[in-house]
């Protein structure tokens, strides 16, 4: 329960007796200092409105921390003309990342979805596209189940620009989408986010020499 008003009642009565006693003491009656007026501002009881949505919408995102995807491969060191790549990536969160950031009056929350993996793979027209980050390689024979590629080209270096080596570039795609309140109204979106990491394969050939007798 508020008490504000009766006790400051109470102290300025208290004020006036001490200043009638110095009167009556003293024969002067020093002056009391009006209250000085707060310049704290007061509470409104909501936040301030955001100009830009946008902000918490960049900040959310950001708060996501996608990063670089991390390039994995298996079929051999070097690989091999023939012999399947298994194409995958590290680091990849098992369920959709989420993130909520909030700025002034305005709320949104964050959701990235990994929709695709764009490989290039060095040859030309050497391209894969997979619907997830792809299957680790760990022991197991034949062909990757759903990220893989196989070479028909050794990586000579007249073919590589004198690297012996097929460049390699993986792109996750990522489909971002937010909903939130801003200004109290409803706000919400989405857009593709693109994160690209580069590496490079050596491949060679195996030549099998057959050799017959004669009669």
């Amino acid at each position: 329960m508020a008490t504000s008003g009766p006790t400051t009642a109470v102290v300025r009565e208290e004020a006036d007796d001490v200043v009638e006693e110095l009167q009556r003491v003293f024969g002067f009656s020093p002056q009391l200092a009006p209250a000085a007026a707060s310049t704290a501002p007061r509470p409104t009881g909501r936040a301030a409105p955001v100009d830009d949505p946008g902000i918490p919408v960049r900040s959310a995102i950001s708060q996501l921390q996608l990063a670089e995807p991390t390039i994995r491969l298996a079929g051999g060191a070097p690989a091999v003309v023939g012999v399947p790549v298994w194409l995958w990536l590290d680091d990849v969160p098992d369920s959709a990342p989420t993130a909520t950031a909030a700025v002034g009056d305005a709320q949104v929350t964050a959701t990235a979805r990994l929709t695709s993996v764009e490989w290039t793979l060095g040859p030309s027209g050497a391209t894969v596209s997979c619907a997830g980050p792809g299957t680790p390689w760990n022991g197991q024979v034949g062909a990757s189940p759903d990220c893989g590629y196989v070479y028909r080209e050794r990586s000579l270096p007249e073919r590589t620009g004198g690297t012996g080596r097929w460049p390699i570039t993986a792109t996750a795609v990522w489909q971002v989408g937010w909903r939130g309140i801003s200004g109290g109204a409803p706000v919400a979106g989405g857009q593709e986010l693109r994160l690209t990491s580069e590496t490079s394969i050596a491949v060679d050939e195996i030549q099998v020499l057959v050799v017959g007798g004669g009669e």
